[in-house]
């Protein structure tokens, strides 16, 4: 499912325009993106959880060369899935 399939489902759920249903689903990912960057968790129970997580220096590999190469520290977004969207993923 892509995304504008996403939005024409939620649409069709919740009885809205796909226009509404699009501007919900972008305010939704762009507040939690606004939170992650202020170092804040995001978390819907029972579905996901989004956090900040921070990477440590390593050395990592160019894959056609084979040779070593420095990846500094850094930090990604995490996204931990809840009990009913795991249960959902077990059906």
């Amino acid at each position: 499912m892509n995304k504008g399939e996403l939005v024409a489902a939620m649409a069709d759920s919740a009885g809205i325009s796909q226009k509404d249903a699009g501007a919900a689903l972008d305010a939704m990912f762009e507040t939690i993106a606004a939170e992650i960057g202020k170092g804040n968790q995001v978390s819907i129970t029972g579905w996901l959880k989004v956090e900040k997580a921070n990477t440590s220096a390593r050395t990592g590999r160019n894959p056609q060369t084979g040779e070593a190469i420095h990846v500094p520290a850094g930090t990604r977004a995490k996204v931990s899935a809840g009990s009913k969207l795991k249960a959902a993923g077990k059906s």
